[in-house]
């Protein structure tokens, strides 16, 4: 049993003065494309094109991080998504990632909860799933590009053991997200791992609008070869 958690928290200050989250790519808000994806009903654009577009659900139900404010519009975007979805709202807002991880996983019903940020609309669900079954008996898995970069926000964590290592970091004041991976017992999939099962697309924030018209583009592009 799997919990999917989107993080949607941020301020997003380098896409102006509109929501990120709620932000259309060809016609879909950003963070519906993320819950499609995770629910096996998005578009099939790579990585994973054909899981996310006819496969089966890898998570059982959505937990959505986010501030009270984004509450409403992202509601609406996620209409009739087909998985149930719960609300793990920020208290205090703008303590960063590490705090969403923690309200995420201590909303999330499962043991385990798929972490991806609202930004990530290519996130490949075959490599979700491989980050799951890699996670099993250990308190997280984590991708590790080019042996350096950790990808904390395209994870999978044990959701009590993770949302107390979060708890402690902040409670020390350390907001960094490699505070969480830490203080946990992670298995780390490793550059070879990743590019064996995914491609670097399933990594691709979009932070800028500029960014987001080269999103529009790729589906474009995927939907016309298709």
């Amino acid at each position: 049993m799997t919990t999917g958690a989107i993080l949607a928290g941020g301020r997003s200050t380098r896409f102006g003065d509109a929501d990120k989250a709620v932000a259309p790519i060809a016609g879909t808000p950003m963070i519906r494309r993320v819950a499609d994806r995770l629910a096996g009903t998005d578009d099939p654009v790579p990585p994973g094109a054909d899981r996310a577009s006819g496969g089966d659900p890898v998570v059982d139900e959505l937990v959505v991080n986010c501030r009270p404010g984004q509450r409403e519009a992202i509601a609406d975007a996620l209409a009739a998504v087909p998985l149930s979805v719960r609300w793990a709202l920020d208290e205090a807002p703008d303590r960063g990632p590490l705090a969403g991880i923690r309200n995420a996983c201590r909303a999330a019903t499962d043991p385990y909860a798929v972490v991806v940020a609202c930004d990530m609309p290519f996130v490949d669900p075959g490599f979700l799933a491989h980050l799951r079954e890699a996670a099993a008996g250990a308190e997280a898995a984590v991708p590790r590009l080019d042996g350096r970069w950790y990808q904390t926000t395209q994870a999978v964590y044990a959701t009590e053991p993770a949302a107390v290592a979060c708890d402690r970091a902040l409670g020390r004041g350390d907001r960094k997200a490699l505070a969480l991976v830490d203080r946990l017992d992670e298995v780390v999939v490793d550059d070879a791992a990743i590019r064996s099962l995914t491609t670097d697309r399933t990594f691709t924030n979009v932070n800028t609008r500029s960014d987001r018209d080269d999103a529009e583009r790729a589906v474009a592009a995927a939907l016309d070869a298709a």
